[in-house]
């Protein structure tokens, strides 16, 4: 694709205001078509709003939160075979999910918060049960996150959170079931293609008048051999336990442990050289290689996690102590290198909340001291590849043939200490208002002692000697205000308005590469309305979101840089509502639309042996589609239940330079049938349910190469649950 010109970016920026002042107006006109839509209904679904904790630490209806938030329910959890967190958050507007592997793993992006990432999660905070599973450089893992004992997830979107330390994207939390709730007791066994199968047991009750205790054990895995080096399973043990101390004070706390084995396929490119990999996979569904070098990437993990809180309170005031410890192991093969933490790492940390509700509104207070110690963690060389034998590149490295680790590359140890305070007031002036007036105040401090004794050179394919020995020791203060108002219009409808703040901590990993990285200020204006009604629901929003300093990654043959653009600019529009047709039957979807460019930003490229600097001001940053739609259906009758729901992204670009676009992908839909009756039920799920061959991502480096990731095929599994209730 061509470069647009500097006319045609104004020109586009002209429309682009004719375009927001339109959809000032849209908010209220689509919640008022919902409701309009829900009072023809006849003997229509009853709804219940969602409640919502995760923004404001205060349980409120999630209307009520003046702030784009989204819930997902049991109900609409108990459609899905959850395998991954996508399945619960592919439905969000703003938010962009994908797993390179169906296991634990997934690549989230919320309103371009997380982008910057290869892999994994990051500038998001997401916690389960109010502890972080967040480093406190703010590197998210899944692997000990058992995905059958979710009860609901909450997602509060953008800066403006007491939950999210160093975090400009917001906080994801995930809620597993409580070891009160004896209705969650039941057997799961799962089959499909693809080599899937799931195995869950939960059981639990009172052990005694003020006591109870739940065991939970699931085992997961996949071949999924419709490419190589594709497999994933894990098994996973909790003990939960919960101590009734009075009338107004419970103790819970919960012990678990976990392995995960995850192999990450390579991605594919399409030139001829490797036999058009790309297109034989969109031709046939099955992925015959990878067009890189590195073919035994993977992580395989072992966690051990302990968390415990109590509850206390006294009249208008109630306190939650929070303490958490998790240690786990790694072994982890990526590209060039393999990564094993020799000494397990550990994360210590406590949070202290305290509640105070007043005649005028609840006072929110507290503080959050958290602890990660890397100590001796290595990294080696690949033992066993094949090599160029002559010529001029005799020796570049062509591909690996097992992951098994070779010679001693790196010794690295590692300290991040963060500590934190956050205070908001939530004041009701009136019957029809809430304000939220707010601040966190984050310090993290890192240090990290590096001795490089080899290095995989991507310029010669070779390992060469190393750096030798590198100390870094850096400081962060992050501060993050919040004024966020909600104004009840009547009794269906809430306005909200937030204006709030937040920095972002570079990773270990990023500051690893550019020990020079500042910490991002991302600044967030907001305007939306939430509409409930009997057997309605919308929520719509519209927002402008400057960053300052944003990190950006940047690929140039195969190495991957961290810098600071100068600024980005983020506006967008997100809509999502659902209504019931009659007592059946339920209809809804969603929309988002991403506008998201680089205002100032002069991106380093290599060329040749120079690295020159390209201005990248006016540009779109990559990957973000500009538009991502859904529509769902959903029946139930009789024991009977269905839904069927399809989603698209729009086209994006490849690039920081704009020189090339992926057209996204259209209407990939799942499809879910399940019958109960009694104890006893059958559910069925079909995932890319017409088999469609595309691509989860694309991207191309400033060398112009292109690879894709490819999505998974047609996926199906048959589910059996007995409930002991």
């Amino acid at each position: 694709m061509q470069n647009e010109s500097s006319g045609a970016l104004r020109q586009g920026a002209a429309k682009q205001r004719q375009v927001w002042r339109q959809w000032l107006g849209v908010p209220v006109v689509a919640a008022g078509a919902l409701a309009a839509s829900a009072a023809l209904a006849e003997e229509a679904i009853k709804r219940l709003d969602e409640i919502s904790v995760t923004a404001t630490r205060e349980a409120r209806l999630s209307a009520d939160v003046p702030q784009a938030i989204a819930v997902v329910g049991k109900e609409a959890l108990a459609d899905k075979k959850m395998f991954n967190v996508k399945e619960a958050l592919q439905d969000i507007p703003g938010v962009l999910i994908d797993s390179k592997n169906g296991g634990f793993d997934a690549r989230l992006i919320i309103r371009g918060a997380g982008l910057k990432a290869a892999y994994g999660i990051r500038e998001i905070m997401v916690l389960r049960d109010g502890v972080p599973l967040s480093d406190p450089d703010s590197f998210t893992r899944l692997d000990f996150v058992d995905t059958q004992d979710i009860e609901r997830i909450e997602v509060a979107k953008g800066p403006g959170n007491l939950f999210a330390t160093g975090s400009t994207g917001g906080a994801i939390q995930i809620f597993s079931k409580s070891v009160f709730d004896d209705s969650a007791n039941s057997l799961k066994v799962g089959l499909g293609n693809q080599g899937t199968q799931n195995y869950h047991l939960r059981y639990g009750g009172k052990i005694a008048k003020d006591q109870a205790l739940a065991l939970t054990v699931t085992h997961r895995e996949v071949n999924n051999d419709w490419r190589a080096w594709n497999k994933f399973d894990t098994t996973q043990l909790s003990l939960k336990h919960g101590l009734v101390l009075n009338d107004a004070d419970i103790l819970e706390s919960e012990a678990s442990y976990s392995e995960a084995n995850m192999q990450l396929p390579g991605a594919m490119d399409n030139t001829a050289a490797n036999g058009y990999l790309f297109n034989r996979f969109r031709d046939s569904g099955k992925q015959e290689g990878t067009s890189e070098a590195w073919k035994h990437s993977g992580r395989y993990s072992k966690v051990w996690f302990f968390n415990s809180r109590l509850e206390m309170q006294r009249g208008d005031f109630t306190f939650k102590p929070r303490l958490y410890y998790n240690t786990w192991y790694h072994y982890h093969p990526v590209t060039g290198i393999i990564n094993e933490s020799e000494n397990w790492v550990w994360n210590i940390g406590a949070d202290l909340e305290a509640n105070y509700k007043h005649r005028q509104g609840t006072l929110v207070g507290g503080l959050t001291v958290r602890q990660e110690r890397i100590p001796d963690s290595r990294k080696y060389e690949y033992r066993d590849v094949t090599k160029i034998a002559g010529g001029p590149q005799a020796g570049r490295i062509t591909a690996t043939l097992s992951d098994a680790k070779g010679a001693l590359a790196e010794i690295d140890e590692a300290t991040t200490l963060l500590t934190g305070l956050y205070l908001q007031e939530s004041w009701r002036p009136g019957a029809r208002w809430i304000i939220d007036l707010g601040a966190r105040y984050d310090v993290v401090s890192f240090e990290d002692d590096n001795l490089q004794l080899r290095k995989y050179d991507y310029a010669t394919g070779k390992y060469v000697a190393g750096d030798g020995r590198t100390l870094t020791d850096k400081t962060f203060r992050l501060f993050a205000p919040k004024l966020a108002a909600s104004y009840k219009l009547n009794a269906s409808l809430n306005l909200f308005a937030m204006v709030a703040q937040a920095g972002q901590m570079p990773s270990s990993g990023e500051l690893a590469v550019n020990p020079g990285l500042e910490a991002p200020l991302s600044t967030n204006y907001e305007l939306g309305l939430k509409g409930r009604g009997e057997n309605w629901q919308v929520d719509t929003s519209i927002y402008y979101n400057p960053v300052e300093k944003e990190i950006v990654q940047q690929s140039n043959g195969g190495v991957t840089h961290y810098v600071n653009a100068g600024q980005t600019d983020k506006r967008g529009f997100e809509i999502a509502g659902r209504t019931a047709l009659a007592r059946q039957w339920e209809i809804g979807g969603h929309y988002s639309y991403a506008d998201y460019s680089y205002r100032e930003f002069s991106e380093p490229v290599r060329v040749g042996a120079l690295t020159v600097n390209q201005d990248r001001s006016g540009k779109a940053l990559p990957f973000i589609p500009r538009h991502q739609y859904g529509v769902f259906v959903g029946w139930k009758h009789q024991g009977w239940r269905a839904r069927v729901g399809a989603n698209s992204w729009g086209e994006y670009w490849l690039d920081n330079a704009n020189s090339e676009q992926y057209k996204g992908w259209e209407w990939v839909t799942n499809a879910a049938l399940g019958y109960q009756i009694g104890k006893h039920s059958l559910t069925l799920n079909a995932d890319n349910l017409f088999d469609q061959h595309y691509a989860a991502e694309v991207k191309k480096d400033t060398t112009n190469r292109v690879t894709y990731t490819a999505a998974a095929p047609r996926t199906v599994m048959v589910t059996y649950r007995y409930d002991f209730r």
